[in-house]
């Protein structure tokens, strides 16, 4: 029988290898064995869950990585969490390196908050608590009704940089748009290295004349006999209030602030998934000199033709953690590497089941990190 040290179990809530080798490397850091249970998918598609020990009275951490069907994984580890509630699991601590739906924490015209919606799926399932990664907002802990510990993989990554590229004192840190530059900016301090930030890229073009918020409508609906239709195309929503126009956004030719010629760019990022975007930045900096290019990414998604790309491009490599499986796409591509994050994760578990402070995890971490 599965018998933590302390009472405590760790489960995977996939059962499939490339997803339970992170958890496999988690145990092995704390010394317990992985939790015994069945994760599966009946014929239907629907998601079963038997948990083969008894978890009555126990701290129970979930871990769970996100592959390529985000959905079935959400539901898996929605299901894991309610069995372990109905078993009287003491607390149940769901260990997400990489939050789904994270890019989603903001509203869109008519959308909806999807990251909001899953924080609260996940209460209701019976999670008590939540250990992530590099958050895409760090606002989306405001979203849950649980403590949220967002760990930082920076550590990790800058110690690769120091470690793995030959003469990283001749490098800039490079932030692929303005969003990204606090992030960049962390990074060159802590290196002691100068910081490039690109300006251009494609923008989320938001038209209000195919949202139709254009309100009020052209024409004025009808309200008496036909023929005395008021024309409403040039008149204000009421007398008197001339509403001002917002200006259309004009995407300006993609610039670098800052010096690249002769220098090894490094651009920093949290997520790389689609990957046309790194692409075309690594095209313009071996135009404006870069004589090599990395990129660093605490979660490698890379999806679709990502490897493929990346493999034709100007990138030297990609250097992501493995918060998410990609093993596959570092078969199809080898200038993927990857950064084992499993480190802190374990130690992250072993402070929250013993009641220690994590304090020791966020050292010189500042709010901007």
């Amino acid at each position: 029988m599965n018998v933590g040290r302390s009472g405590y179990r760790v489960f995977s809530a996939n059962s499939t290898p490339a997803c339970t080798e992170l958890a496999k490397k988690i145990t092995e850091r704390l010394g317990v064995e992985l939790g015994k249970s069945v994760v599966y998918q009946e014929s239907n598609r629907e998601t079963r869950v038997d948990v083969k020990e008894s978890v009555r009275g126990q701290d129970i951490f979930i871990i769970q990585t996100m592959p390529r069907d985000v959905n079935t994984a959400i539901m898996e580890l929605l299901v894991m969490a309610y069995a372990l509630k109905t078993s009287c699991a003491k607390n149940i601590i769901g260990v997400i390196p990489y939050f789904p739906y994270s890019k989603q924490c903001k509203m869109r015209k008519r959308g909806s908050i999807v990251c909001k919606l899953l924080a609260a799926m996940l209460a209701k399932a019976g999670l008590t608590h939540i250990i992530t990664m590099d958050l895409h907002q760090k606002e989306i802990q405001g979203f849950f009704s649980f403590p949220v510990d967002n760990l930082r993989a920076s550590p990790f990554l800058l110690q690769y940089i120091q470690e793995e590229i030959p003469d990283y004192r001749n490098a800039i840190i490079v932030a692929k748009s303005p969003s990204a530059a606090k992030r960049a900016q962390s990074y060159a301090e802590r290196l002691r290295l100068g910081l490039a930030v690109m300006h251009g890229e494609a923008q989320c073009a938001e038209s209000d004349m195919t949202d139709g918020r254009h309100s009020p409508p052209a024409f004025r609906p009808s309200c008496g006999p036909p023929g005395l239709e008021l024309p409403w195309r040039h008149q204000a929503p009421f007398p008197g209030i001339e509403l001002p126009i917002m200006m259309a956004k004009e995407k300006p030719p993609i610039t670098v602030v800052g010096d690249v010629g002769g220098r090894i760019a490094i651009i920093v990022d949290d997520i790389i998934d689609d990957v046309a975007d790194f692409v075309a930045a690594a095209e313009i900096l071996k135009e404006r000199g870069a004589y090599k290019i990395y990129i660093m990414a605490t979660h490698g998604l890379l999806s679709a033709d990502a490897p493929r790309l990346i493999e034709e491009s100007a990138i030297d490599e990609v250097v992501v953690t493995n918060t998410v499986p990609h093993e596959v796409q570092k078969l199809q591509c080898p200038k993927i590497k990857t950064v084992d994050v499993s480190m802190i994760l374990a130690e992250a578990i072993r402070r929250i089941h013993n009641g220690e402070s994590m304090a020791y995890l966020f050292r010189n971490v500042t709010v901007d990190d």
